[in-house]
C-alpha cells in the first residue's frame, strides 16, 4: 500500500476539550478503553471461530500484553484479536463515530459534565491522546491474504498510514507518553490501574516491563508444560532428619525422597480473573469461595455475615454478588461499596440509579451487560430499563431477608443487630422495600429476646388488661342505648418505650423491671428517624416514648397531693438556688423505690427536637442548637433519705453540695455530663467522703 496522509475526520477543536473534561477526575481510565478495546476484538475472534469462518492457531492464546518502558517512555496494548484491515484503520480510527462534534455537543449539551462518556461515542481509542503525544497502531486482520497496516499519528490531528510489519493477527497500540503523564510508564502504577478496572475481565492479562532482567522459578519436573521455557535440570536431595528409634538410639531417617526438579523462566501471571465468583451459578459456589472472593475485592478480612447470589438471565441479564458486612460500630456502615461490571469491565462504584440507595450501604458487585451506558449517569436517572433493574435488586434483597425470617429466624435473629441499620434505611428510602419488610422487622426487649412490633402492642395490652379492672364508661352505655355509633371511635396509639442507651439509662430500666414493663432497645442513630416512620404505620398505632421521657403511675405511690405540692415548692426553691438555675422545673413525687434519689426527665417531643436541631447543625446548615435546650424537669423521690434530708434541712452547711451532686447523680443517668461538669462532679465527690471521714 502506498502511503497515506490526511487528517482526521473530526471537528478536533471540540472533540478534544470533552475528552479533558472527562478525563480530568479520571485520568487514568484511558487504560480501561484500550484494554477493553483488546478483550472485544478477541471476543469478535472467537465468535468468528465458533462460525465456522477462522481456525485458531494451534499455539493460539487470548491474551492482552501490556508492556512499560520508563526508558523510553512508552507504553502498549498488545491484542491477540481480530485486527484490522486498512478500510477498518479508515473506518474505525480515521473517522470517529458519530456525525460531528457539534452534533454531539447539541445533542448531549446536558451529560457532557465529568460523566463517562467516552468509550459510548467512538472515542475509546482517542483518550489515549490525552497521555501521550504520538499514537501508533500496528495491526494485521484476521482476513485472509490481509496486509499488515502501520498507522500513528502525532496529537491526535493529523495521520499517516502505510505498510506494516505485524506477523501475527491482532493489534498493538504504542502510547509515547507527553511529559506529565510519564506516571503511566510506571509498571507498578500501571498495574494498580489494571487491578483496578480491569481485575476481572475475560481475558487474561499480561503486564511487563521493557528490558526487565529474566525471573526464574522452580518446578517439579513432572509438572513442566509445553510452554515453559527450561533453563536447567537437576535432582534435588532427598531430605533426611536425624530421630532416636525405639531402642533409643539415634539414626538418620529420610523425611522426603530426591525429587526431579526444573529452573524455567517464571511463568507469567495475568492480573485479572477471567471467571469470577458472580459469573457462575450460586449451586457452584462454596461458602469459603464467597468469603475469599469478599476478602479479595473489599480488603476486608472481617467475615461477612451472609450474602446474596444474584442471577437473572430474563427480562435482562444481571449477575451479582452482594455482602452484608459485619457491622463494628453505628458508623461503619456508611462505607459500604457496590462495583458496577459491564461484561467484567469495572464502571464505577455506587452508581445511584442502578443500584437503590440503602443498598451501597452494603458490599457488592454487580454485573449488567444490559444496563445503557450509551448515556450519561445523569440520563439513567430516567431510564425505565434501569429503573427495572434497580427494582429488581430491591426485590431480591427483600426476599432473601423475608425468607431467612420464616425458615432461619435463629440465623435472623443473630445477624439482626448488624443488619437492621440496612433494613431500617432501606424502609426510610424505597417504600416498595417497606412494604415487604414492615412484618419482618424485630426489636430487641428489656430481656434481651427479639420481637415483632404487634407482639410488643399484644403483650403490653394483655398486660395493661390484666391489672386494669373492668370500668363500664357511662357515657359510651348512653350512647349505645341511644343508638349511637361508638365502633367508629379512632383508637389510641399504644405507647411504646425505647432506651437508646442500655448502660446511661441502667436506673430507668431497673425501675421499669421492677414493675414488670418492657422496653424496645433502639440504640442506633437511624432508629430515630424509623420509629417516626413507624408512628405513621396505619396497621399498628403506635407512640414512641424514651424511658426517661415521663414516670409512668405504676412506678409511684399514691400520696397527699397537697403535700406533695408543698415539698415541691420547698425543694423547687432550694434546688434551684443551689444550682443557679431559676428555670429548673422541679417535681416530688412518691416513688415506690426508695433507693432512687433523683431522675431527670425530658419529654419525647423535646428530645425529637434536639435531635433534629442537632442533625441539622452537624450537616452544616448552621442551626442554634441550644434553640430547644433544657427542658428537662428533676424528679426527686419524698421517699428517699437523702431527699427526706434536704427537705428537713433546708439552711443546713451542706445542702447545697448535696443538692448539686444530686442533680448531677439525675443527670449521669440521662446524659454524660460535660468536661467542666465532670470535673466539678469528681471534686464534689471527693469532698462528700471527706465528710464523712470526719464523723
Amino acid at each position: 500500500m502506498q502511503m497515506e496522509k490526511g487528517s482526521l475526520s473530526i471537528e478536533s477543536e471540540n472533540m478534544f476539550p470533552i475528552i479533558k473534561k472527562w478525563l480530568y477526575s479520571d485520568h487514568d481510565i484511558f487504560v480501561r478503553e484500550l484494554v477493553s478495546n483488546g478483550c472485544d476484538a478477541i471476543t469478535k475472534l472467537k465468535k468468528l471461530e465458533v462460525m465456522g469462518e477462522y481456525d485458531f492457531p494451534e499455539d493460539y492464546k487470548a491474551s492482552i500484553q501490556v508492556e512499560v518502558s520508563p526508558e523510553h517512555k512508552t507504553l502498549s496494548f498488545t491484542d491477540t484479536g481480530i485486527g484490522m484491515t486498512e478500510a477498518e484503520v479508515k473506518e474505525y480510527i480515521n473517522q470517529v463515530a458519530f456525525s460531528g462534534a457539534t452534533d454531539f455537543l447539541e445533542k448531549y449539551k446536558d451529560k457532557t459534565n465529568e460523566d463517562q462518556i467516552i468509550g459510548h461515542f467512538g472515542l475509546g481509542f482517542y483518550s489515549a491522546f490525552m497521555v501521550a503525544d504520538k499514537v501508533t497502531i500496528d495491526t494485521l486482520s484476521w482476513q485472509k491474504d490481509a496486509a499488515p497496516v502501520h498507522w500513528e499519528s502525532e496529537g491526535g490531528i493529523n495521520f499517516e498510514m502505510s505498510d506494516g510489519d505485524k506477523k501475527e493477527v491482532g493489534t498493538k497500540i504504542t502510547l509515547y507518553l507527553s511529559e506529565d503523564s510519564v506516571e503511566f510508564a510506571n509498571e507498578y502504577r500501571i498495574k494498580e490501574i489494571i487491578e483496578k478496572y480491569c481485575s476481572f475481565m475475560p481475558v487474561n492479562i499480561y503486564l511487563s516491563k521493557e528490558g526487565a532482567e529474566q525471573e526464574y522459578e522452580t518446578i517439579d519436573a513432572a509438572d513442566i508444560r509445553e510452554d515453559d521455557v527450561i533453563v536447567e535440570k537437576f535432582t534435588e536431595e532427598a531430605k533426611t532428619e536425624e530421630k532416636e528409634n525405639e531402642n533409643g538410639e539415634k539414626e538418620t531417617v529420610e523425611i522426603s525422597p530426591a525429587k526431579e526438579k526444573a529452573k524455567i523462566n517464571k511463568r507469567p501471571v495475568s492480573l485479572s480473573d477471567t471467571t469470577p465468583l458472580w459469573m457462575k451459578h450460586p449451586n457452584e459456589c462454596t461458602d469459603e469461595e464467597y468469603k475469599s472472593f469478599y476478602r479479595k475485592v473489599f480488603n476486608d478480612y472481617k467475615e461477612p455475615l451472609f450474602w446474596i447470589h444474584l442471577n437473572m438471565d430474563y427480562p435482562f441479564n444481571l449477575k451479582g454478588i452482594l455482602y452484608f458486612p459485619k457491622v463494628n460500630t453505628q458508623y461503619d456502615n456508611l462505607e459500604g461499596v457496590i462495583k458496577l461490571y459491564n461484561n467484567q469491565v469495572f464502571i464505577a462504584d455506587n452508581i445511584k440509579e442502578v443500584i437503590p440507595e440503602f443498598l451501597m450501604l452494603l458490599k457488592g458487585v454487580i454485573d449488567c451487560p444490559d444496563l445503557p451506558l450509551n448515556v450519561s449517569r445523569s440520563a439513567l436517572q430516567n431510564d425505565g430499563f434501569v429503573k427495572k433493574i434497580s427494582d429488581y435488586i430491591t426485590k431480591k434483597v427483600a426476599d432473601k431477608l423475608s425468607g431467612m425470617y420464616k425458615v432461619d429466624r435463629e440465623n435472623y435473629e443473630k445477624y439482626w443487630d448488624d443488619i437492621s441499620p440496612f433494613i431500617k434505611f432501606g424502609c426510610l428510602k424505597d417504600q416498595k422495600f417497606q412494604e415487604k419488610m414492615k412484618d419482618f422487622i424485630i426489636f430487641k426487649n428489656l430481656d434481651d429476646k427479639y420481637i415483632t412490633l404487634p407482639e410488643y402492642v399484644e403483650n403490653m395490652k394483655g398486660k395493661e388488661d390484666s391489672e386494669q379492672p373492668e370500668v363500664v364508661d357511662a357515657e359510651e352505655v348512653a350512647k349505645e342505648e341511644a343508638g349511637e355509633d361508638t365502633a367508629g371511635k379512632e383508637e389510641e396509639p399504644t405507647t411504646v418505650y425505647y432506651v437508646t442507651d442500655i448502660q446511661q439509662q441502667s436506673q430507668y430500666i431497673n425501675l421499669f423491671k421492677e414493675q414488670g414493663m418492657d422496653a424496645l432497645i433502639l440504640a442506633h442513630t437511624i432508629d430515630q428517624p424509623f420509629i417516626t416512620q413507624l408512628e405513621q404505620n396505619e396497621d399498628v398505632k403506635v407512640h414512641f416514648q424514651r424511658i426517661d421521657s415521663d414516670l409512668s403511675d405504676s412506678m409511684k405511690e399514691e400520696g397527699d397531693e397537697e403535700t406533695l405540692k408543698k415539698q415541691t415548692e420547698t425543694l423547687g426553691d432550694v434546688f434551684k438556688k443551689a444550682l443557679g438555675k431559676d428555670q429548673l422545673e422541679v417535681q416530688v413525687q412518691n416513688l415506690k423505690n426508695e433507693n432512687i434519689s433523683s431522675m431527670i426527665t425530658l419529654s419525647e417531643e423535646t428530645r425529637r427536637m434536639q435531635d433534629m436541631m442537632k442533625m441539622y447543625s452537624a450537616g452544616g446548615m448552621g442551626m442554634d442548637t441550644s434553640m430547644f435546650g433544657g427542658g428537662e424537669t428533676l424528679i426527686l423521690n419524698a421517699n428517699n433519705a437523702l431527699v427526706k434530708y434536704i427537705l428537713d434541712n433546708t439552711e443546713g452547711e451542706h445542702v447545697d453540695m448535696f443538692c448539686k451532686q444530686l442533680y448531677d447523680l439525675a443527670m449521669l443517668a440521662n446524659k454524660p455530663l460535660s468536661a467542666e461538669e465532670m470535673t466539678q462532679f469528681v471534686a464534689r465527690s471527693n469532698e462528700i467522703m471527706l465528710l464523712l471521714t470526719q464523723e
